[in-house]
């Protein structure tokens, strides 16, 4: 687990949320959340899969993950035509939910 994360057990599930949402998510990492789901029930005191309970605390909308995706695609190509290469999703990640939702 990255030293991003300690302490705050939260932001590695939104972190991992906006990742699912823009196509980066890695299947390991899914699987070893979706296994930790029974941790973060009690943790958290919400039900459902780890996605659930980023929507539940976060009270997001439905439509969410399409939105993001958006973000993503948006500021990828205008990334792409300046830098002339590919963002990195985990960077944009970590931006992103740093500006947009502070912890």
């Amino acid at each position: 687990m990255s030293d991003r994360y300690t302490g705050k057990p939260f932001l590695e599930l939104l972190d991992s949320y906006v990742l699912d949402a823009i196509g980066h998510l890695d299947p390991a990492r899914d699987a070893a959340l979706r296994a930790r789901e029974p941790q973060f029930h009690a943790m958290f005191g919400e039900t459902g899969g780890w996605r659930d309970i980023v929507v539940a605390r976060m009270q997001f909308p439905p439509g969410t993950p399409g939105a993001l995706a958006e973000v993503w695609r948006a500021g990828r190509a205008k990334f792409e035509q300046a830098n002339g290469g590919q963002p990195d999703p985990a960077e944009f990640v970590r931006i992103f939910i740093d500006t947009k939702f502070p912890h």
